[in-house]
This record gives structure tokens, sequence and C-alpha cells, in this order.
């Protein structure tokens, strides 16, 4: 096992601790949410269930034998786990390289607590060196691809890639020179782009707990 796989792993089993009792949670998609499914196999007696951000993690889920739950029938939840590309110690994060942005941060919003899980690489001074995945409409590529070059992005289209909600990726490189300076400002600004279902940025809603873990052990933010 690689030394960031070591680190997913621990990420993941001390996201735990967090766990409520008899409750149903959200869970993330990629290989740092699916090392915490595993861990969760052996403690799904504790909780009620799961919403899952991916059908992808749904099947996970299923695999593990726990219970899925559409997020309208369960309303606020009080735990949301997910892993991230980028992480900053402030709990600001890019996401969605997975391709399942959109569904992650809709469950984040309806969550009381963001616990973030990633191995200790993934932590960075200031966002923007991993490619930023913005969630786009079919008939709006070209627009959105227009108005992102105006930014000062380049966006690359994610070929042969359909989101679970149907809509395509744009892979934003070069944004601001590959550094973030006002996530927030930026998170918004393309979100307010027609045709643009949202994008990678997690700063207006960020994580509340970030865990990052290493052969080390696991360093706390939050």
């Amino acid at each position: 096992m690689s030394d960031q796989d070591i680190g997913k792993r621990r990420a993941a089993e001390a996201a735990l601790e967090f766990l409520p009792e008899g409750e149903v949670i959200g869970v993330g998609t990629g290989s740092t949410a699916n090392y915490f499914i595993e861990c969760l196999r052996d403690q799904r007696q504790r909780i009620a269930g799961a919403v899952a951000s991916s059908e992808a993690t749904a099947e996970r889920l299923k695999a593990a034998g726990i219970e899925l739950f559409d997020l309208n029938s369960v309303g606020t939840l009080p735990l949301y786990v997910d892993g991230a590309d980028e992480a900053t110690e402030h709990r600001q994060l890019i996401k969605g390289g997975g391709g399942a942005l959109t569904r992650e941060k809709i469950i984040a919003a309806a969550s009381r607590t963001f616990v973030c899980i990633a191995d200790a690489s993934k932590l960075v001074r200031r966002l923007g060196a991993y490619p930023l995945p913005v969630e786009v409409i079919p008939m709006a590529r070209s627009y959105v691809a227009r108005q992102i070059v105006a930014l000062g992005g380049r966006p690359v289209y994610r070929q042969g890639f359909v989101t679970d909600n149907g809509n395509i990726i744009l892979d934003v490189l070069d944004i601001h020179g590959l550094d973030i300076v006002e996530p927030i400002k930026l998170e918004q600004t393309i979100n307010n782009i027609a045709g643009v279902v949202t994008n990678g940025l997690f700063a207006a809603r960020g994580a509340d707990v970030l865990l990052l873990g290493s052969a080390d052990g696991v360093q706390r933010f939050g």
C-alpha cells in the first residue's frame, strides 16, 4: 500500500469518530470516500443508513449492507463525509475530480457537519493547481467555455464523461495563474454563468473538519 493510500485509510478511520448513532449520514465519492465505506461496513449497525453522492457510491454502500435513503426523504443530515482533490488549512476545497460535484455540494449544504478526509498530499497553501471541474448543461458548453476564458481560465472538455445528472464537465486549467486568491468570489462568479450547474470550489460552504492522513498519523483542522 502506498503512502497516499495509507493516509487515505487513516483519515477514513478517523472519520468514524463523528458517526451519529442511529441516524442517516451522507457519503461522498472517490478513492478516499471508498476507504470510508470500507471502514463503515463493520460499523454499519451504528447508523440508520446513508445518502449517496453518486451512483457509484450507492452501489458500494449497498454492497457494504448499508441502507440507502433519498435526500428528499430525510431532510437535514447530521454528517457528511467526503474527500477532496485539494484542501487548505482554512478547510476550503476543490472537489469533483470524479465528476460528482453537484450532488456532493447539495449533500454538503444539507448537512450540519461536513468532515473532509484526504491524504496529506492534498493540503495546499492556495487552491488552483488541480483542474477546477465545472458541471455544465450540454447545450451551454461553448458559451460557458468562452466565459471561463474571459475569466482567465483554460476550459478542457472532459471527453466521454457524462455526470449522473446527464451533464458534461469542463475542467478549468490555468485559472488566475493556478492561484485562486479569492475562492468564494470565484465560486460565485462561475456559478452565475448561465448554463453552469455548479463548480468544484467548496469555499462558501467548506468543510467543518478536515482530516489529513499520512504514514505518521492524522492531522486535524477545525
